[in-house]
């Protein structure tokens, strides 16, 4: 485990640094912080959550001087076997400012989106999720406040976008949190990391970090980009347009005139995957949901360049393939719903076509009947975005992100995206759940 430059050592007295420190009555005068730096970042907010659990009833906002005097006041009435953590899990917490190293980059956040895999890492479903405590966030933007002496390329001002670290590199966030907090009477608070001492988290390899107002990281965390870009698609080209681009590029060898399936098409990746196809020559055959207001959405996605958009009610036809047209069957389908809709994506593809699962928002199995293997051939595979980034060397994921920028400033890549202050959080947050119907990619701003 790797700290930031702070840690604990025995003492007689206490002294008083920047970061706040948390000690039970019996030892508190026995603690002493020591910070060795003199270029320090500012304060920071952040999305903070110290267990896993329903995101929308777990993040509310409390500072850490306040879950210290919490903390202090059970260990006060000496309540038998109080577990702090069952009253704390998820919240928006002020952060003391921490060291930047020479090698470190402050950044001060721009925007960060509310991704479905962010709420899955809250949730504790998400195969790749940080070790408790975390900030949670993965994809984002900001500007350079403040470099090491020896980093390089880099200067305040700039504008930066989170990005696979270089090889090697350790993915940590040093920001000051309590990373566990287990306050039992009688116990010992010095065993087992059970009470921590007052220092960075090591985040492994899954690298959540963007919900904050500022950001200290190694230089290799960060990317830059054009002035040109506008901030809040910057801070969403990462996941899904990235997920659209590997899908059309990694599975199969379209040429233009070629056809795509797809289901979940107006999400973002959905919307992505139309207007890249368009791009190459390549038809899109689109499946929403049946809901009010799908008119409009047919219309918007054909807007974007797709060819076919249906209801999954309007497909519930004998023979699928007869709405085709002079579209051809297509050879690649993509499926983030799962269900029903998945069935029908498996319908459209030819003869030894390729379904692709990259999310389940219904929730639901997908069903493959024995036939579609053995007649028709057809292979079901899955993506994972990060386990592409994890195989992948960093300058081809950065290349990657670069063509997509690309084409986002030359008007050739564009989707739905629902700015929100960060004082907004929770709204922006239940809109993300589905809480208030359909809505657009919820992006925080800060």
């Amino acid at each position: 485990m790797a700290y930031a430059r702070r840690f604990i050592t025995l003492n007689s007295s206490i002294h008083e640094t920047s970061g706040l420190l948390l000690r039970p009555p019996r030892i508190l005068a026995s603690a002493v912080v020591r910070a060795f730096s003199t270029l320090m970042s500012p304060p920071s907010k952040a999305v903070f959550y110290h267990d896993h659990g329903p995101p929308d009833t777990v993040t509310k906002s409390y500072s850490l001087l306040l879950i210290i005097i919490s903390s202090l006041l059970l260990l006060a009435l000496q309540l038998p076997n109080a577990d702090f953590l069952t009253l704390i899990v998820c919240r928006i917490i002020e952060l003391p400012p921490v060291e930047i190293k020479a090698n470190d980059v402050c950044v001060k956040m721009l925007a960060s989106p509310i991704n479905p895999s962010d709420i899955n890492r809250i949730e504790g479903v998400y195969p790749a999720r940080p070790p408790l405590p975390a900030v949670g966030g993965y994809e984002g933007v900001g500007e350079v406040h403040s470099v090491g002496s020896a980093v390089e390329g880099l200067s305040p001002g700039d504008l930066v976008m989170s990005s696979p670290p270089s090889p090697g590199k350790l993915l940590l966030s040093r920001v000051l949190i309590i990373e566990s907090l287990k306050l039992h009477r009688g116990q010992s608070l010095l065993e087992n990391r059970d009470l921590v001492l007052l220092g960075g988290v090591e985040f492994g390899d899954d690298g959540s970090w963007t919900w904050q107002t500022h950001v200290v990281k190694d230089r290799s965390f960060w990317h830059k980009f054009d002035r040109g870009t506008p901030v809040e698609y910057a801070a969403t080209v990462t996941i899904n347009p990235l997920t659209a681009l590997r899908m059309m590029e990694d599975y199969m060898d379209l040429k233009s005139g070629d056809a795509i399936v797809q289901n979940g098409a107006t999400s973002m990746v959905g919307q992505c995957v139309i207007q890249l196809a368009k791009l190459r020559g390549i038809h899109t055959i689109n499946i929403i949901r049946d809901r009010s207001g799908s008119d409009e959405a047919k219309e918007k996605l054909k807007k974007l360049g797709a060819d076919q958009v249906y209801t999954e009610s309007q497909l519930d036809v004998k023979n699928v393939k007869s709405l085709l047209g002079n579209v051809p069957e297509p050879a690649l389908g993509f499926n983030c719903v799962g269900g029903n809709a998945a069935s029908l994506v498996l319908k459209f593809l030819r003869q030894g076509g390729t379904m692709v699962t990259y999310g389940g928002m219904s929730k639901k199995p997908i069903t493959v009947s024995t036939s579609s293997f053995i007649f028709k051939e057809l292979s079901l595979k899955g993506f994972w975005l990060q386990k592409w980034i994890s195989s992948s060397q960093t300058e081809a994921c950065r290349e990657a992100v670069d063509y997509l920028l690309g084409l986002i400033r030359d008007g050739k890549l564009k989707y739905d995206m629902e700015l929100a202050p960060f004082s907004e959080f929770h709204t922006a947050l239940d809109k993300a759940l589905g809480k208030h119907g359909s809505q657009p990619k919820q992006v925080i701003k800060f």
